[in-house]
C-alpha cells in the first residue's frame, strides 16, 4: 500500500488542477495555492469590496491577515487545503476566486469557505467551485461537507440552497448560519483528486497523511 501512497506527494501540486467549463463557454482552473501565489492572493483580497471581504473573513479587515495567509500556503498541513480559481483576463491568468477546505477524520466531516471576486460574481463560478470542493472533500474521505456564513450573507445562502444544502444555526456563534450536505460518490469521477485516488486504489486521505 505504501507504494501506492507514494504516488501522491504534495510537492507536485499542479497535478490536482481541475479545468471547469462555465456557462458561456469560459473555462476556470481550480488549483492548489502555491508559494508563488502569495502576493497575487493578497492583491485579490484587497480588491474585494468591503462587504465581500467582511463576509469571507467574518469581520472587518482591509486585507487577508498574515496568519491566514500562512495557513493557506501550507497546503495539506493539518488536513487543510487552499485553492484558487484562475481565469484568463486579457490573456493573463487572474485569480477570480479562492476557497479553503479541511477534513476531520474522526467525524468524517469536511468544512469549506470561499469567496468570488465582485467583478466575477453571477457567472457561475461559485457553483462550479462548490461542486469541485465537494469532490475534493469526498476524495479525502469526507461523508459530509459544511460551511458557516453570516446570516445576512444572502448570496452565499442562496447559492448553498440552490446546490441542495440544508441549513441550521451555527453551534458556536449566533451571527452565523451553517449549511451542510451529505456527499455521495457520483457515477462519474468529476475531479482530479478523486481520479488519482481511484486510479491508485488507495484513499487519498491515507496518501496525504503518508506524504506529509
Amino acid at each position: 500500500m505504501l507504494a501506492a501512497a507514494d504516488r501522491f506527494t504534495l510537492s507536485n501540486l499542479g497535478r490536482y488542477t481541475d479545468v471547469l467549463r462555465l456557462k458561456g463557454g469560459k473555462t476556470l482552473a481550480v488549483r492548489f495555492l502555491e508559494l508563488r501565489d502569495a502576493d497575487a492572493l493578497l492583491d485579490y483580497f484587497r480588491s474585494l469590496s468591503t462587504r465581500s471581504r467582511y463576509n469571507r473573513l467574518l469581520g472587518a479587515a482591509s486585507e487577508l491577515p498574515p496568519s491566514e495567509l500562512d495557513k493557506a500556503l501550507h497546503v495539506g498541513e493539518g488536513n487543510s487545503f487552499a485553492v484558487v480559481a484562475d481565469m484568463k483576463v486579457d490573456g493573463v491568468d487572474t485569480i477570480v476566486g479562492e476557497a479553503r477546505y479541511s477534513f476531520d477524520a474522526e467525524t468524517g466531516d469536511g468544512e469549506m469557505g470561499l469567496s468570488i471576486g465582485d467583478r466575477w460574481q453571477g457567472q457561475g463560478i461559485g457553483a462550479a467551485m462548490m461542486a469541485n470542493l465537494e469532490c475534493r472533500s469526498a476524495a479525502l474521505g469526507a461523508q459530509r461537507l459544511f460551511g458557516e456564513t453570516l446570516r445576512n450573507n444572502d448570496q452565499m445562502i442562496g447559492l448553498a440552497r440552490k446546490l441542495g444544502y440544508s441549513f441550521a444555526q451555527a453551534p458556536n456563534d449566533w451571527r452565523l448560519a451553517r449549511f451542510e450536505k451529505p456527499l455521495h460518490r457520483a457515477a462519474e469521477i468529476p475531479c482530479e483528486s478523486w481520479k488519482q485516488a481511484a486510479a491508485a486504489g488507495w484513499p487519498l486521505k491515507g496518501a496525504l497523511q503518508a506524504a506529509g
